[in-house]
């Protein structure tokens, strides 16, 4: 698929491309395959991209002299992006309890979108998300994919003790809280796995462009799992890894 990108100068050591601003997993493909080419193209400078639902942001470490040759040399290396280059993704499964004592904000959350626990809960479950990108703290992952029926726009006031692992649901995204923090999404449950870790060689196993499928647990289940996770004694897989 064909994208018209519009490219300018972010600061005298930035580039800002954009893609048109709607959360869509062909222009997230366009992102990443893009990245990839400009990453392999600077390999031996030290750059930093980031990147949105629709926007990479390139950081050199040099202050750009001539941003039109900077403008002509993207274009051209994104018109040369090979079509057929696939990303690899894996799949995760993320084990949620949505008992009330987690979602503090379920009982709302279900008076606002008229339904009852067990249709959020399969609603929500039943779902495989695309993680778009990860941001606002490390290891919070922006998924994609929410059923069109648990859309609901973000609250008024945020919490200032959203507790780590929450899995909480905001406008048409969800996502879980990787740490305690403040935060303005509807809190429906909460995982006992951790997302990020620092002091691991990788800290967050889970990357922009792989799938996230939730699975529903019990109370029991999950005091049991966070018993396992404290002691060192779980570590996130990933159930099917895709070429």
């Amino acid at each position: 698929m064909d994208f018209k990108l519009r490219y300018s100068q972010y600061n005298e050591r930035s580039i800002l491309i954009e893609w048109p601003r709607i959360i869509d997993e062909n222009i997230l493909k366009s992102i990443l395959k893009f990245k990839n080419k400009i990453m392999n193209k600077y390999i031996k400078q030290k750059i930093e991209i980031i990147h949105t639902y629709s926007s990479i942001l390139i950081i050199y470490n040099f202050t750009i002299e001539n941003i039109n040759d900077k403008f002509f040399e993207l274009k051209s290396l994104f018109e040369t992006q090979g079509g057929d280059l696939e990303i690899a993704s894996s799949t995760w499964e993320i084990p949620v309890c949505y008992d009330e004592e987690f979602g503090v904000d379920f009982e709302n959350f279900s008076k606002e979108k008229g339904l009852i626990k067990q249709e959020v809960v399969k609603l929500h479950s039943e779902s495989i998300y695309t993680v778009f990108f990860i941001g606002f703290l490390p290891g919070f992952l922006y998924l994609g994919g929410l059923n069109s029926k648990l859309h609901l726009d973000r609250k008024k006031t945020p919490k200032f003790d959203v507790k780590k692992g929450a899995v909480a649901i905001g406008g048409e995204q969800t996502g879980i809280y990787p740490q305690d923090s403040p935060g303005g999404w509807h809190i429906i449950g909460q995982t006992p796995v951790e997302l990020f870790n620092s002091l691991h060689e990788i800290p967050c196993p889970i990357q922009a462009g792989d799938k996230v499928k939730f699975k529903s647990i019990s109370k029991p289940e999950f005091i049991e799992l966070k018993d396992r996770v404290s002691k060192s004694k779980f570590k996130l897989k990933s159930i099917t890894p895709n070429a």
